[in-house]
């Protein structure tokens, strides 16, 4: 029944589209008038322009409205002679009208070039008439307009990143950029430690109608932190870019919870303020898991299986606020202070049973557990920037703090034990892990032509993990005592001094980039419990980067670039505490992990236009000492840690396409592919996986007949690889009807919903070594329905201004969701 409807909604999709090409089609007519609009200043061709072409006896009504192309230029058709107005409107730009005539005997009037001068006058209001491209390409990253795609008044930050290019979000909700995991989130321009270790978690929080656009910075080149081996993901909120006094007001219910949220700016004098909050509850429907495991080297306990369920709730919030002061044209204080917070609680059961050779009980038990967890990240920036009399030319001094507090805690109970061959207490952890940072830093820009430019800078980062892991057994009276060998204290300092140079380059046609980056690391590692552990170490690290890009024509551009990155693993990677909750599965980080490095090659071609966009980026990696997690067999129990032991290639295509075949319907296509090869030739694990993975997502948007917005998106991917087996193929659908009420369009209503015949989602993974093999296998909810309201008021009068630099620390190989392992410190 599902594909019965999908296949409708996709039919009277591609009919709509079809009838309104066939109507543009038909109202084509003999006559036509072309020109090119033309900057007074700059003598370049002015893009996007509204155009207006009425009849010079009823001007207020126009018979075509059109915008002029991304050179200028523009052609439009006419269907009757007679005496013509034709205008054009741009934001900051004076209105220019100039009249025309078609006839038998001039069916084709060329106005040749039409010059459009600054406005003296701020314009009150400009209709847009035609979709705004959504992606623009530059030298060293690509960025999507979310606040120009419809979709943004209904769905999450984590939705829109489906159509963003270079991006992808598999069924799990696992992002990737660049066919990586590892990768970086900053806010705008600065990072956020809880956005890197938690990216699903955030973002699906994070309403779409907050972010202004999300970049994807692929080339980052020597002026940021090394870190972050597919580049850099960068949300712009609207907050920062918002002008004047304005609010916004969100709210919306689902079958899943409810969310609230709102955002402002606010200028006194010199002084301007920006803030957003947003609150999430969520409450999952009961999801289920299998598994089960083979052990090649026992007879006694060869086949393990799990069954069981469990139910989560909790909420998340985000705020963040900006300012800025204006001392004088050449100097500019700017800062920002952001929080991320949730807590949510979880309870499950489940049974456990072993079997022999001939599948005969071996032994078996009842787990029940309850957890709550509690994560957080606190951040704040000042920057001090000073101008100087030559434009672009600037000195900026910043300062940062970020803190990560989390703490996770559970209890375990065992149940119905039946010939468990060792000894199993009921069991409580509390492990509380946090990371500080102070950051200071100076940069300096100066654009010593208008062909030529450079950077420098240093940066001093001082930071502390520390993780406080307390594990307890019920003794016979029903008391947790604590076991000082199960439980762990670490502690590892780091201070880091950086320093960068970069050049760029900007011809006519082509632009360059290259740079390079040293970093000298201190490191101090210390253990409460073990001091004999205890060590310090220094290391450097030499970073070049170059990048160029060519301009085939006003619309096309060619780019290539070589970037070397590394990943300097977080307290999610090395907190050594063992998760033991699973007697059979334990879990634990590795406190000796190294920096990993990576090399890439990688080369696009960009074509944007009004009506088709496309981005086809090819990319080459390759890491010698990849951190992978890895598992294996201890006694019949299976471990689960990471190491310094991959050797991986992997070669990526991906591919974004954009269709506006009118100016009310956009069709989209996100896909990729690649192909990677994983191996290790570690003595205690010799193994190599490799193999084709890749993923399809289709949007399409419709404004139906009383400007109603209909959007329909879909996907899926196949399996991926990994070091030691693959994940689950995935595949989902939905669709959203929304419309914008009141002058201005300041109240949107919207209904959405995705995966409405699905109630559940089944995820399968494997893992295959040469001792054993394992699956697991899951059922998440997977229905989705729910209403949002949004509503906008106030004046755009002021603007928050921003520091043209300021710092990014991306320099730490993050956990949690976008790692792909998930926090090994017992959460």
């Amino acid at each position: 029944m599902k594909h019965n409807f999908l296949c409708s909604l996709l039919v009277l999709l591609l009919a709509s589209v079809a009838f309104t090409a066939k109507a543009q089609k038909t109202a084509r007519g003999q006559f036509s008038v072309k020109g090119v609009l033309v900057d007074s200043l700059s003598n370049e061709g002015e893009p996007y322009s509204t155009i207006r072409i009425s009849l010079k006896s009823n001007p207020g009504k126009p018979v075509k409205l059109a915008v002029t192309g991304t050179d200028g230029k523009f052609s439009e058709s006419l269907v009757a002679p007679g005496t013509y107005f034709i205008s054009f409107t741009s934001v900051g730009k004076a209105p220019v009208q100039r009249e025309f005539s078609v006839s038998e005997n001039r069916k084709n009037v060329d106005l040749g070039k039409i010059f459009i001068a600054e406005a003296t006058e701020m314009l009150k209001g400009v209709e847009v008439v035609a979709q705004k491209p959504l992606v623009k390409a530059e030298i060293d990253k690509v960025s999507y307009s979310v606040e120009d795609d419809p979709d943004s008044k209904t769905n999450t930050t984590l939705e829109m990143l489906r159509k963003v290019p270079l991006v992808t979000v598999d069924g799990e909700d696992k992002i990737q950029v660049n066919g990586s995991s590892s990768f970086k989130v900053h806010v705008n321009g600065k990072p956020n430690n809880m956005m890197s270790n938690n990216p699903t978690e955030v973002l699906k929080s994070l309403p779409a109608n907050s972010v202004k656009s999300i970049e994807v910075i692929t080339d980052p080149g020597a002026k940021y932190d090394a870190e972050g081996v597919a580049g850099i993901l960068n949300i712009i909120t609207t907050g920062g870019g918002m002008q004047g006094y304005t609010v916004t007001l969100n709210g919306g219910v689902s079958n899943r919870g409810y969310n609230a949220s709102g955002y402002g700016t606010v200028q006194v004098g010199k002084f301007t303020v920006t803030g957003n909050y947003a609150y999430n509850h969520n409450q999952s429907p009961r999801a289920y898991n299998e598994s089960g495991r083979e052990d090649f080297t026992s007879e006694q306990y060869k086949y393990l299986s799990s069954a069981g369920s469990s139910k989560s709730k909790g909420n998340f919030q985000y705020g963040s606020m900006e300012g800025s002061y204006e001392i004088d044209t050449l100097n500019l204080i700017t800062f920002s202070m952001n929080m991320f917070g949730g807590k949510f609680k979880n309870n499950g059961l489940s049974h456990t049973s072993m079997l022999n050779a001939n599948r005969e009980h071996s032994y078996s038990y009842n787990t029940l557990s309850n957890s709550e967890s509690e994560w957080s990240s606190l951040g704040a920036n000042f920057d001090y920037q000073r101008s100087f009399k030559k434009k672009g030319e600037l000195l900026t001094f910043s300062y940062r703090y970020s803190g990560s507090p989390d703490n996770s805690e559970a209890y375990t109970n065992y149940e119905d034990l039946k010939d468990y061959p060792y000894e199993l207490f009921n069991q409580y952890y509390d492990d509380d892990a946090r990371t500080n940072e102070h950051t200071f830093q100076l940069d300096y820009t100066n654009p010593l032509t208008k062909q030529h430019q450079i950077d420098a800078g240093v940066k001093y980062i001082l930071r502390d993990n520390k993780s406080d892991s307390k594990y307890f057994k019920e003794n016979e009276q029903g008391v947790y005592q604590q076991d000082d060998d199960q439980s762990s204290k670490f502690k590892q300092s780091q201070d880091i001094l950086a320093a960068y140079v970069g050049y760029q380059l900007k011809l006519k046609k082509m632009g360059g980039k290259a740079g390079l980056r040293f970093e000298h690391t201190l490191m101090d590692v210390e253990y409460a419990y073990m001091p004999d552990r205890n060590f310090d170490s220094d290391f450097n690290d030499l970073i070049p980067s170059a990048s160029l890009s060519y301009q085939l024509s006003q619309t096309k551009t060619l780019r290539a670039n070589y970037n070397m990155r590394i990943s300097r693993p977080s307290i999610w990677y090395l907190n050594p505490f063992r998760n033991t909750s699973n007697p059979t599965n334990i879990s634990y980080g590795n406190p000796d992990l190294d920096t990993e490095k990576s090399h890439q090659l990688g080369v696009t071609f960009s074509s944007f236009s009004p009506k088709f966009n496309v981005n086809v980026s090819m990319n080459y990696s390759f890491v010698n000492n990849g951190i992978e997690r890895y598992s294996f067999l201890n006694d019949g129990i299976q471990e689960n840690t990471f190491g310094n032991i991959g050797h991986t290639n992997r070669t990526n295509l991906s591919l974004w396409m954009n269709w506006n075949p009118g100016s009310k319907t956009r069709i989209s296509i996100n896909a990729s592919g690649a192909y990677a090869d994983f191996k290790s030739e570690e003595e205690y694990l010799k193994v190599r996986n490799h193999g084709f993975y890749g993923n399809l997502f289709l949007n399409a948007q419709q404004t139906l007949p009383w400007e109603i917005r209909f959007s329909l998106h879909g996907g899926g991917g196949t399996p991926r690889v990994s070091l030691q087996g693959k994940g689950s193929s995935y595949n989902y659908y939905g669709f959203s009807l929304s419309r914008s009420f009141l002058k201005e369009k300041r109240l949107t209503v919207s209904v959405n919903t995705s995966n409405i015949f699905n109630k559940y989602n089944t995820y399968r993974n494997t893992t295959t070594t040469p001792t054993f093999a394992s699956w697991s296998e899951s059922k998440s909810a997977n229905r989705y329905y729910g209403m949002n309201i949004s509503w906008r008021f106030g004046e755009l009068k002021a603007q928050v201004k921003k520091a043209a630099r300021s710092i990014s620390n991306d320099d730490v190989k993050g956990g949690g969701g976008n790692s792909g392992g998930g926090s090994q410190s017992g959460s």
